[in-house]
């Protein structure tokens, strides 16, 4: 059995080990958990709400500590586990608290006339035992919220934390426990995903929601399809930042900076490629130049800087090879460009000249780098857009509302937010999640709810009748019935629709 050793990448310090599950711990927790799932399922929709208030409760009376925690795990500053992971979560509570009941109650829908005397309803039911794998850069607010909506649709859940953030899933599994929360709901499972992976899934959960890396996400769609479980994917991105000419231009140039650096530009929706129409291009790359001067790095004690380091050495390899890899074919750095002598802590970086032939405008960068490109037109802007393979967000900048919502829905995006960055999110009522290698599905608001339920469709009829129209018999006499009721039924004439009425009554009083 193996261990994860968890380091404060800021410091070196060591947090702690913590050991790898076995094959038959995973199998037994799924046991456990199936078995926990058959009574939670009958619990009552405001008994969950109940449950998940004491995480809330927990979180707003530890605030603190639970920041200093997210800090040491992952570098962050503290006001980016505020803002990134502690808010997002405390907010999706906050609405659940207000919708759920509304979102999860049985819906009355409309019965068509030809079905009269019957009602239709939909119920949204507990899937069973799910599996959220949650990413190292978000772990907090990428882990809770799907467990939150997972447990208020009446679901048990396996949780694995990555390996990289195992000190966040500890600090969690905490919370769980010393809240008070119903023990076996939700079960955290630590380990490497190329060591356990395999394992997760054979267990056969009712289904699985990933966050991680596009590459990642295709292994697990892949091996999850043996057993046919369905899958959600919430996956990487390549955002774009649309900057027309007459965009405010200091607003879009302090969004630039904080929506390429936030996180230290570890966030799947970063602006990792910002269009600027030539004509202003220059004058926006020279503030982004002066302003970046002023974004303060550090390790984070007392909330005094805006970024902090990276998360591992693999990322900052990743950073690097993009950078070289631009630079060798024409690109220019004018500010940072390397990390700080040994440490995870590499420096804000702005790079221009650069083009779609280059890794760093076509792979997912996940670093520090502010990447700035010129175009000409609406026209090329879009082009440029959408040759990604990747859409999960996309910002536009400007003035004109009209040309801000016509480039809004001619990029193929899961969401754009205009004249502001990393937005889209932000708003717990709005879908979230992207398309074409972004992902599959969508969450937050009630689609959170309905990812993790079975949607079951419903019709109940009284039953007092030997049989319904359109059982047998058939007979000629009948097919002519049913010819007359469809063209009448179906036509756009009114005049047609009331000529086949008294054929219609006769189908419904018929008794054969």
């Amino acid at each position: 059995m193996s261990e994860i050793v968890m380091v404060n990448p800021a410091t070196g310090e060591e947090l702690g080990v913590k050991k790898t599950w076995s094959h038959q711990h995973i199998l037994d927790a799924y046991e456990k958990a199936r078995e926990k799932s058959l009574t939670f399922r009958k619990t009552t929709i405001e008994q969950r709400m109940e449950e998940i208030r004491k995480i809330k409760r927990y979180i707003v009376d530890h605030m603190e500590s639970i920041v200093e925690g997210l800090s040491a795990d992952l570098g962050k500053t503290k006001s980016e586990a505020l803002l990134m992971e502690i808010f997002p979560v405390l907010d999706c509570i906050k609405y659940y608290e207000r919708n759920v009941a509304a979102i999860l109650s049985d819906k009355k829908i409309k019965t068509p006339i030809a079905l009269m005397g019957k009602k239709s309803y939909v119920f949204y039911e507990p899937l069973g035992t799910v599996l959220i794998v949650a990413p190292w850069n978000a772990p907090f607010t990428l882990s809770l919220v799907p467990i939150v909506s997972a447990v208020l649709a009446g679901n048990t859940v396996i949780y694995k934390p990555s390996e990289i953030a195992t000190y966040s899933g500890m600090l969690m599994e905490k919370i769980f426990k010393e809240s008070g929360f119903e023990p076996g709901v939700v079960t955290f499972v630590y380990g490497k995903g190329s060591e356990i992976g395999d394992t997760l899934i054979e267990g056969k959960p009712d289904k699985i929601f990933f966050t991680g890396s596009t590459a990642t996400g295709k292994v697990i769609l892949e091996k999850a399809a043996k057993y046919l479980i369905p899958v959600e994917l919430e996956l990487g991105g390549k955002d774009p930042m649309i900057v027309f000419e007459d965009a405010n231009l200091e607003r879009a140039v302090n969004a630039a900076i904080w929506g390429s650096l936030f996180n230290c530009g570890q966030v799947c929706v970063s602006l990792e490629r910002i269009y600027v129409q030539e004509s202003v291009y220059d004058e926006f790359v020279k503030r982004v130049v002066e302003n970046v001067k002023n974004v303060k790095q550090g390790w984070d004690t007392k909330g005094e800087f805006d970024i902090g380091c990276m998360a591992s050495e693999d990322q900052i390899k990743i950073v690097e090879d993009h950078l070289s890899d631009a630079v060798k074919k024409g690109a220019k750095i004018l500010s940072g460009g390397k990390r700080k002598g040994k440490t995870l802590f590499f420096e804000p970086t702005v790079i221009v000249d650069v083009n779609h032939s280059m890794k760093i405008m076509r792979e997912e960068t996940f670093g520090p780098v502010i990447c700035m490109m010129k175009f000409t037109d609406e026209a090329e802007v879009v082009r440029l857009a959408n040759d990604s393979m990747y859409g999960l967000n996309a910002s536009v900048w400007t003035k004109n509302r009209d040309k801000a919502l016509q480039v809004s829905r001619a990029i193929i995006t899961g969401g754009v937010s205009i004249n502001n960055a990393l937005m889209v999110q932000a708003n717990f009522n709005l879908p979230y999640g992207g398309v074409k290698q972004s992902g599959i599905g969508r969450y937050h608001g009630p689609y959170g709810l309905y990812t993790f339920s079975n949607i079951k469709a419903v019709i109940i009829e009284k039953g007092k009748k030997p049989k319904d129209i359109n059982w047998y018999p058939f007979r000629a006499d009948k097919y002519e019935r049913f010819l007359t009721t469809f063209k009448s039924l179906f036509s756009e004439k009114t005049t047609a629709k009331l000529k086949g009425l008294p054929s219609m009554m006769k189908l419904m009083r018929s008794k054969e």
